[in-house]
């Protein structure tokens, strides 16, 4: 139990939110059970999240968040070529997925509930990724790498095309033999288009 002379952020909530999460699952996991890790009162919990859906749809963000962080970083370093960029945001994705879902198979499952119930939240980071996608692309076809008209269109349909390997639908696929190959074949074809 957390010491209550601690000052409680939402930060801290969210941590031992996504600890409670672990341990009881979305079914069974209360804000009181996370007020009850964390040494306070719901009440001082509430005082951050006015309801049991806003603390779960902000402790899914969060999560969201943390993929589209690191992505992030490999859209902004444009000193690269947009191909190798490409390559290595679409590889990154995968892999952030493939590790979410491999190393913490619990919560992985968890945060699939909470994704459900948070449309909202997974359009904003859908749309975040897109948007990284757009600017890789967008400097390819400014400097003649690609040659697409829309590099919004574009990599809208690369982020589709690439599903099965970041929909926590296919997760049970990731760890098939030879999904690094058909990976790589699926990200090759779509270089070779936008070329």
């Amino acid at each position: 139990m957390a010491s209550t002379s601690e000052i409680l952020t939402a930060e801290r909530i969210l941590e031992a939110t996504e600890e409670v999460l672990r341990r009881h699952g979305p079914a069974k996991a209360t804000v009181v059970d996370v007020a009850r890790a964390l040494g306070v009162s719901h009440g001082s919990v509430y005082r951050h999240f006015r309801t049991k859906a806003a603390l779960r749809e902000a402790v899914t963000k969060r999560w969201l968040d943390r993929t589209s962080q690191k992505l992030a970083e490999i859209a902004a370093a444009r000193e690269r070529d947009p191909e190798t960029r490409l390559r290595d945001w679409l590889a990154a994705l995968f892999e952030a997925k493939r590790h979410k879902a491999g190393d913490d198979p619990e919560l992985f499952a968890t945060y699939t509930v909470l994704t459900d119930e948070n449309g909202a939240v997974v359009g904003e980071h859908i749309a975040e990724l897109t948007a990284q996608l757009t600017e890789i692309i967008a400097q390819g076809a400014g400097s003649g790498a690609f040659s697409v008209p829309d590099p919004a269109a574009a990599a809208r349909a690369v982020f589709h095309a690439t599903g099965r390997f970041h929909d926590p639908c296919y997760a049970k696929e990731w760890t098939l033999p030879g999904v690094g190959e058909e990976f790589t074949a699926v990200v090759d074809l779509l270089v070779r288009g936008l070329r």
